[in-house]
């Protein structure tokens, strides 16, 4: 079966991506994601908070120990010549690059418009094919309107689109009040794929210790039904290249983002419970179901449960909402 697919302009051989994890940290584990079948890889996000505080507490150090003697500060490199996190993940993307020939695509989170555009230029230096920004953002002040959160990730793109040439991805929230609107806006500020969606931090509390738990939750194929319906939703109505990155444990769960309208489907849940080789498994189970279906390629079937494809819209809107409830009487 032919699996390839198009990417934001990328020529991908799976549409079975890993999404931004620890897992890509180590280059041996790249190696063997594209070995097992992975279309492409998200590198694990570099994170502008964690490069700054690393650079404050280096000219901490520097600032209390260089009057010790005449000769301290000698000992320190300036601080723009010092590797304070960047670096790294720089030369991340050069072993990678040096080792696959699948697309890697960079993940960046920033906070200042600074750190959008300086690291998000360094990473198109390295090499990156792509990179997918991470606009990690929770409008927790009640005085911040709808309005001005729109604005804050329009500007983002929007800056991060001047400064690189490469493909950009933006990694977005199910709660914009008119997230079909807000797409368009994305698509129109530069964007050129949309990913759905991000997992935000939702903490829990220990009713007996009386404190929060910061603990991460695997996702699970139960999360898969918001993205489905927007992603069947944005199909052929906003001309983007839309991806899917929740609750992909299975080749089913691919299967059934391509089929609403996804380019690719993005997992990494599924390599932690069960091991990078687990692509192995659903790329297989993938073309056995393409081969059962008498689906010569990805593009036989992508989109043909789409909104804009059905024979009853409805199926996504209030009507069938009303149906499901008469259904239960």
């Amino acid at each position: 079966m032919d699996l390839r697919t198009t990417y934001m302009g990328l020529e991908l051989s799976s549409p079975i991506v890993v999404s931004a994890s620890t897992l890509s940290q180590e280059t041996h584990n790249i190696v063997e994601m594209e070995e097992s079948g992975a279309g492409a890889v998200v590198l694990f996000s570099l994170f502008e908070e964690q490069i700054r505080a690393e650079a404050a507490r280096y000219s901490s150090v520097r600032n209390t120990t260089s009057n010790i003697f005449a000769e301290a500060s000698g000992f320190f490199p300036e601080l723009d010549n010092y590797a304070t996190g960047t670096e790294e993940y720089l030369e991340k993307i050069w072993a990678a690059k040096a080792e696959v020939e699948i697309p890697i695509i960079a993940s960046l989170n920033g906070i200042t418009s600074e750190g959008w555009i300086e690291y998000s230029r360094q990473i198109e230096q390295a090499g990156a094919d792509a990179l997918e920004i991470n606009i990690f953002f929770i409008p927790g002040d009640v005085h911040v309107s709808s309005s001005e959160v729109e604005h804050r990730y329009l500007n983002i793109i929007t800056e991060v689109r001047n400064t690189v040439k490469i493909p950009v991805a933006v990694k977005l929230n199910p709660y914009f009040s008119s997230t079909g609107n807000m797409a368009l806006r994305m698509q129109k500020a530069g964007a050129d794929g949309l990913v759905l969606f991000n997992r935000f931090y939702q903490p829990d509390f220990d009713i007996h210790e009386l404190k929060i738990l910061s603990n991460l939750q695997y996702s699970g194929s139960n999360e898969i039904r918001l993205p489905l319906l927007w992603i069947a939703m944005l199909y052929g109505r906003v001309p983007v290249s839309l991806a899917a990155t929740t609750g992909v444990e299975t080749a089913t769960e691919v299967i059934k983002y391509i089929l609403a309208g996804a380019d690719v489907a993005m997992t990494a849940s599924a390599l932690y419970k069960n091991g990078i080789g687990y692509l192995k498994t659903m790329k297989n189970d993938l073309d056995q179901w393409m081969k059962d279906m008498g689906f010569g390629s990805i593009k036989d079937f992508k989109g043909i449960l789409s909104q804009q494809n059905i024979s009853d819209p409805t199926a996504f809107e209030r009507a069938n909402y009303i149906k499901v409830l008469q259904s239960k009487r």
